[in-house]
């Protein structure tokens, strides 16, 4: 993932054509192309600190920082009234995760092998909490559905609704981010020995970066994170229109690749050297993190905005949610895997592609 670096050159040609003026098109797609190595940046920055500061501290940058390219992105286009595409790159980071890449990492890892082998007390726990955490997230549209009001259709984008949907949502961010806290203290401290082994270390970590650096190239990617998603928000619209496909589409599969790029090459990375049980845990903590951190982040945040972001959620991004965390929970029950696994999840991928795009 090193030649992620090549494409740095993306960042200041996006700034260039976003003054010039350029082609709408042309430049969101130089700015995702630029948002990959920015968001890489982090990752492996946030690596480093976790390898030098011990699984405790770790645990707490890997939990801040390992969704921060997409928690930037969706906070710019929350700022901007873009409700739509922060749901869909939410649910398709999810579904993505569950399905893109553990499938992936599944066909690639198990290529040459018979099977390979994971702890399946940790997916279990994962894939568990993963499932109550979406549980909880889809209480507002079943608020929503028992008032009579209905979901809200593909491309409905701002949806008005009652007061108290609205606190229910207050109330169940502040139980989902809780909920997390408790769940790192189970994993860093009560079970720390089941969930972060000695011996396995995120993929390439420099060993001789030093803390400073690391910060340092941790701040800095932050800033063009930050400057890419502005310039691809501002962008969206047009793209969209000139693309000639939703929103929808554009936030469920496209922003939610490109913006968790890195941390999904290093999970595939991972399965290719044989070590799925770090590949497992990077697809399923990852979605942990945003079913209980991000999306309840954002949905508070945008209460001090003109108009808040409920989480209630369209029929086909309550599917795709249910289908991940169900799906990439039985093909992790037992403890292995093999190629063929890995291609049935792909193909559950693009068959919910191609749904997403006749929506």
């Amino acid at each position: 993932m090193r030649k992620a670096y090549v494409f740095f050159f993306a960042i200041p040609v996006a700034v260039a054509l976003r003054l010039l003026d350029a082609d709408p098109l042309f430049v969101f797609g130089v700015a995702a192309a630029a948002l990959v190595p920015a968001a890489w940046l982090m990752t492996r920055a946030t690596e480093e600190l976790a390898a030098k500061s011990g699984p405790g501290i770790g645990g707490l940058l890997n939990v801040t920082f390992g969704n921060g390219p997409e928690l930037i992105f969706a906070f710019f286009a929350l700022v901007e009234g873009l409700h739509e595409v922060v749901k869909a790159s939410l649910v398709g980071s999810i579904l993505g995760n569950g399905l893109l890449v553990l499938g992936t990492a599944t066909a690639v890892g198990g290529w040459r092998r018979e099977r390979q082998t994971f702890d399946r007390t940790v997916a279990q726990s994962y894939s568990a909490t993963l499932l109550l955490a979406v549980a909880v997230l889809l209480l507002p549209s079943l608020m929503q559905l028992a008032r009579g009001d209905g979901l809200p259709p593909v491309g409905a984008g701002k949806i008005d609704a009652e007061f108290d949907v609205h606190a229910l949502s207050i109330c169940i961010a502040v139980v989902l981010i809780l909920s997390y806290a408790a769940g790192m203290f189970f994993s860093l401290v009560t079970h720390e020995r089941i969930f972060n082994p000695r011996d396995e270390s995120p993929v390439d970590v420099n060993p001789g970066a030093s803390v400073r650096a690391a910060v340092g190239r941790l701040a800095l990617g932050a800033v063009l994170v930050a400057v890419t998603s502005e310039i691809m928000v501002d962008e969206l619209a047009q793209a969209t229109e000139r693309l000639g496909i939703s929103e929808f589409f554009l936030g469920i599969v496209v922003i939610a690749i490109v913006g968790n790029a890195a941390e999904h090459w290093v999970a595939i990375l991972a399965a290719h050297r044989n070590e799925m049980h770090l590949a497992v845990t990077i697809t399923l903590g990852s979605s942990a993190q945003i079913a209980l951190v991000v999306a309840p982040l954002l949905a508070l945040f945008s209460y001090v905005l003109p108009t808040p972001l409920t989480l209630v959620f369209n029929p086909y991004e309550i599917a795709a949610l249910f289908a991940a965390i169900l799906i990439a929970a039985y093909a992790t029950v037992e403890g292995e895997s093999t190629w063929f696994k890995g291609v049935q999840l792909l193909a559950l991928y693009v068959a919910f592609v191609v749904l997403f795009f006749l929506a």
